[in-house]
């Protein structure tokens, strides 16, 4: 098992590779466009469409609980479907990232963990492009934005380590197991929904709460919602530092499990 500081001489070689991970998450970003009209305006039109789908569901076709407990209900669940898209996306592309990479990976110097890194930026990326219609909406319902948005830029950090960590783990297991990634989609919709984010977390079962405190992404969840629509202080800051910690453990673990079956990924892709 590699040490301490054979994990910080990984990481600052990370560092070094950043101007070729730069170029893989912009490859990546016009891969998925290339051929389109729009091109990347689809990465601001994808989240509008999706709000305002929302917005008709829970406001015309469903207008019963538990939209009648929170006001302007679309925006919430868009707080909490915005950052689980990327979560659950740079899973599930991780999940085949080294695999379909085979190529790079029997190339000596190439650095294999730079590629399920690629994949979490890129779905960073889309992220980032999400937010401005989040936050034009917010404007337009008038939803007042308090200081507590200050708290933002820690909950999408915490939020970056922990889906690096995971990342990591998926990407270097799925080379020996290929059924995770089919294991790992039935995993993410189960998740899903033990996540308050169709639902306010006040709505859930007493007995339920406990276990749904068990999920890192619960946290993550209402700390969205409460930073950007709900009303009220920001009281889920205890929440965030912890689950900052457990993000840089999950980060340490994740490097920890891929270095240690790096040189196995050649001859098995």
């Amino acid at each position: 098992m590699p040490g301490p500081s054979r994990v910080l001489h990984s990481l600052r070689q990370l560092l070094r590779h950043r101007a070729l991970i730069q170029s893989l998450v912009a490859r990546e970003l016009k891969a998925r466009y290339r051929a389109s009209v729009l091109g990347v305006i689809w990465s601001f039109l994808n989240p509008l469409l999706l709000l305002l789908i929302y917005t008709f569901v829970f406001s015309v076709v469903l207008p019963g609980s538990p939209s009648r407990q929170i006001d302007h209900f679309p925006l919430f669940l868009f707080c909490g479907i915005l950052p689980w898209t990327w979560f659950s996306s740079s899973l599930l592309e991780s999940a085949n990232v080294l695999v379909a990479g085979g190529a790079l990976l029997r190339k000596v110097l190439f650095p294999a963990e730079v590629l399920p890194l690629v994949t979490v930026f890129a779905g960073l990326v889309h992220f980032a492009l999400g937010l401005p219609i989040l936050i034009a909406f917010i404007l337009y319902y008038r939803v007042p934005i308090t200081a507590d948005i200050a708290w933002l830029p820690l909950v999408v950090l915490d939020q970056l380590l922990l889906t690096i960590g995971l990342a990591l783990i998926v990407s270097s297991l799925t080379v020996h197991f290929r059924d995770l990634r089919d294991l790992l989609g039935n995993v993410l919709t189960l998740a899903f929904f033990a996540t308050p984010i169709v639902y306010p977390l006040s709505l859930a079962p007493e007995w339920a709460r406990p276990l749904l405190a068990l999920n890192p992404f619960t946290h993550l969840a209402v700390a969205y919602q409460e930073v950007l629509v709900l009303p009220g202080p920001f009281s889920g800051w205890p929440s965030l530092i912890t689950l900052g910690v457990l993000s840089l453990v999950v980060c340490a673990v994740g490097y920890v499990v891929f270095d240690r079956l790096r040189d196995t990924f050649a001859e098995e892709v």
